[in-house]
């Protein structure tokens, strides 16, 4: 597999095959309904009633958190995400002996920080036919050891909940230590971030929008999709993270990136973007993504990364290298936001 800019890569191979898609009942469906007829889609949402109602529709399959909703759920207040907390605060203390008043040390922390993610993604489990996608704590993302044995706690807590690995994806940041634990698992997918791509290169530029199908961040996905798909590697290409090509103040414009990569392997999308999706005309949806004509189209070489040539190609990406920690940077301020919560809690 390839790396490139922002992706988060995503490992342990499922064994699960597809699913079919049904109409709603519960909402309109419009371009959403065609959109999930050719691409499968997750909901990148860890609020459960919102999952709730979007699984219903039979167009949702599969659910992706982050760092970011985990800590929402930490300081939610709602009951049931309050119970989740109470539940990884006791899981922590039961497995690594800290005892009620004592100070927390940080191996109890993580447990703690895991276990969350695992109690919200049991939950989101059973909503969506599909996959759940938990992240591997963010500050390992430099730490392939550290990440391969997280991840494997990880995947041992669902297994210990009843929940089938193929059920979970893992996900990893885009560092070269990052890729390495997923090699060794197999990665099943990538996560490149589109609109990331495109905000460099509007600041870069001073460019105020592009054409979709000439914004930088789908050319960059379909570049990832055509490379997949020319060489046989069964790597899934699900872009996330996405923003208006035209700009903000252009109507219709949020969805640009998403209508521009329809028929790629599988999107996860929030649901305010859903909603826009579902009050759109379904003729707007377009297959824009072939496998065939992609792969016709790729023209870059086939090739193994080393350590060492991932160096040298990273030094010359300027925009991976600045949207890659930026990203990292944010996912930590959020991990230990819960942390500090977490700590109340002890």
């Amino acid at each position: 597999f390839t790396l490139h800019h922002s992706a988060s890569i995503v490992a342990f191979t499922p064994g699960m095959s597809p699913r079919p898609k049904s109409s709603s009942t519960s909402l309109q469906i419009s371009a959403l309904e065609s959109l999930a007829d050719i691409t499968t889609l997750s909901i990148d949402s860890g609020d459960i009633d919102t999952v709730t109602r979007y699984a219903k529709t039979g167009l949702i399959t599969d659910a992706t958190t982050n760092p970011l909703f985990v800590s929402q759920a930490g300081a939610n207040g709602d009951a049931r995400y309050e119970a989740m907390v109470a539940e990884a605060v006791s899981y922590a203390k039961q497995t690594t002996c800290s005892e009620d008043g004592c100070p927390v040390p940080e191996d109890t922390l993580n447990v703690a920080v895991d276990r969350l993610a695992v109690n919200l993604g049991k939950e989101l489990v059973g909503l969506v036919p599909g996959r759940v996608s938990t992240e591997v704590d963010i500050r390992l993302s430099y730490d392939t050891q550290g990440s391969v044995e997280r991840a494997r706690s990880i995947i041992a807590m669902y297994e210990e909940m009843g929940v089938s690995k193929d059920r979970i994806l893992i996900k990893l940041a885009g560092t070269w230590e990052g890729a390495a634990a997923a090699a060794q698992a197999k990665a099943y997918l990538i996560s490149p971030f589109p609109g990331r791509i495109l905000d460099w290169h509007k600041k870069q530029s001073g460019q105020t929008g592009y054409a979709p199908d000439a914004d930088p961040g789908v050319l960059a996905v379909k570049r990832m999709y055509a490379y997949f798909r020319k060489y046989g590697y069964d790597t899934i290409c699900m872009p996330a993270s996405w923003r208006p090509s035209r700009g903000a103040d252009v109507e219709g414009s949020d969805l640009d990136e998403i209508l521009a990569l329809a028929g790629v392997d599988e999107m996860t999308i929030p649901p305010p973007l859903l909603d826009s999706l579902s009050a759109l005309e379904s003729s707007l949806v377009e297959r824009k993504c072939s496998a065939k004509a992609e792969a016709a189209s790729c023209n870059d070489p086939d090739f193994t990364l080393t350590e060492e040539s991932y160096a040298l190609y990273w030094d010359t990406d300027v925009c991976g290298q600045e949207k890659l920690k930026e990203g990292i940077d944010a996912f930590t301020t959020e991990t230990e936001n819960l942390i500090k919560i977490l700590i109340e809690k002890f």
